[in-house]
C-alpha cells in the first residue's frame, strides 16, 4: 500500500529535518581550522589549486559551470572544496575500498599541518582557514562518506536523510562560508538543498549503485509500494516501480522548492551560482521522468537546449528567490 497522505506531502514530515538542523547548528559553532604553519610556498599553492580545478572540470560539468559564475577568489575556493569532497568519494568508490587507507587520509585531512604530497589537502587546508569553515562540518562530511564502507541499505527515509546530510548538506554548509551568508537562518535551507541534491544523485544512479551492491532507496517505502529488492536486481520497470519513483521525484522536487527561498540569505555574489546548481540538478528529475523511470539501463542527463532554459530560470530565481514559479 502506498504511503499515507501525510507521507505523500513532504511539508508535513519534518522529523528528519529537525534532527539534522540541530546537528548542523552544533557543528556550526565548532572551532575553525587554523592557517597551516609554516605557510606553503606560492608556487606549491598554485600547482595544488590548478590540480583541484582539473578535478572539478573533469568530474562535474554542472558544478564547474555553476562555479564559473562566481568571482575569482570564491570560484577557486569552491573548486578546491569540490576536489576535496570528490577525492574522499573516490577513495571509497574504488573497486576494493580500503578503510585503513581512508582513515589515514582522514587524519591528514583534519590535521593542522598541510601535507606537501597531497595537493588537494594542501589547497583545502588554506581554503578552510581563510573562510573559517567550522571543523564540525568537515568531520560530519568525512563521517558521512565513510558510511559507504560499512552500510549498503537504509530502512527509513529518516536514516537516508541523515546520510544525505553527511555527504551533501555539509558540503553546502561549507560552501556558505566561502560564498558569504547572513546568519544561522540560512542553515535549514542549506540542509534541504543538500538532501535534495543527494536524493537526485541516488534516483539517477540506482542502476550504477546496484552494480556496486548498494541500495540507498528506503526499504520501508519500497515495501509500501510493493517493490521487493528482487525486482530491483531484475531491473524491473513496472507500474509499482513507476509509482514508487513518482513519489520519490515529487518529494525531491518539493525539497528544491522549499530550499530555493534560502538563496536570499546568501551574499549576492553567490546567489546565481547556487541557483544554477540547484535548478540544473532539479532538471535531472525531469530527465528521469522522461525515461519512464528506467534508471536501471539509462543515465538521466540534461541536454544542452534544456540546460539553456534552466539557466534562464536560475537567473530569475537568483534575482527573486521568493517569486512563484511561472
Amino acid at each position: 500500500m502506498p504511503p499515507s497522505s501525510a507521507t505523500r506531502n513532504p511539508a508535513l514530515v519534518q522529523g528528519w529535518e529537525e534532527w539534522i538542523v540541530a546537528r548542523a547548528l552544533r557543528a556550526s559553532s565548532t572551532t575553525p581550522f587554523p592557517a597551516p604553519d609554516p605557510e606553503p610556498s606560492p608556487a606549491l599553492v598554485r600547482e595544488a589549486v590548478r590540480w583541484c580545478h582539473r578535478v572539478s572540470s573533469t568530474f562535474s560539468r554542472t558544478f564547474h559551470l555553476a562555479s564559473a559564475l562566481l568571482p575569482a577568489p570564491q570560484r577557486s575556493a569552491i573548486r578546491v572544496l569540490y576536489a576535496f569532497c570528490r577525492t574522499a568519494d573516490e577513495l571509497l568508490d574504488a573497486a576494493t575500498p580500503d578503510l585503513t587507507v581512508f582513515r589515514a587520509w582522514r587524519v591528514l585531512a583534519l590535521s593542522d599541518h598541510f601535507p606537501r604530497a597531497e595537493p588537494v589537502l594542501l589547497a583545502f587546508s588554506l581554503v578552510r582557514a581563510r573562510y573559517r569553515i567550522p571543523s564540525g562540518y568537515v568531520r560530519d562530511f568525512l563521517d558521512g562518506v565513510a558510511l559507504d564502507l560499512t552500510r549498503t541499505r537504509y530502512d527509513t527515509f529518516d536514516e537516508l536523510a541523515r546520510y544525505c546530510y553527511g555527504v551533501a548538506s555539509t558540503v553546502g554548509l561549507m560552501s556558505m562560508h566561502i560564498l558569504g551568508f547572513t546568519g544561522p537562518e540560512a542553515i535549514s535551507y542549506a540542509v534541504r538543498l543538500g538532501v535534495a541534491l543527494q536524493l537526485t544523485n541516488i534516483l539517477r544512479d540506482v542502476g550504477e549503485d546496484l552494480r556496486r551492491g548498494r541500495i540507498y532507496l528506503p526499504r520501508t517505502e519500497l515495501r509500501d509500494y510493493g517493490v521487493p529488492e528482487s525486482h530491483l536486481l531484475e531491473a524491473r520497470v513496472d507500474p509499482a516501480w513507476r509509482a514508487f519513483m513518482r513519489f520519490q521525484v515529487d518529494r525531491t522536487r518539493a525539497l528544491y522548492r522549499s530550499a530555493l527561498p534560502g538563496i536570499r540569505y546568501l551574499h549576492p555574489r553567490g546567489r546565481t551560482a547556487v541557483a544554477t546548481a540547484a535548478v540544473l540538478y532539479e532538471g535531472i528529475l525531469d530527465a528521469i521522468e522522461h525515461l519512464g523511470y528506467d534508471v536501471f539501463r539509462h543515465r538521466a542527463t540534461v541536454g544542452p537546449l534544456r540546460r539553456a532554459v534552466l539557466l534562464a530560470r536560475a537567473l530569475r530565481v537568483s534575482r527573486n528567490p521568493n517569486a512563484p514559479e511561472p
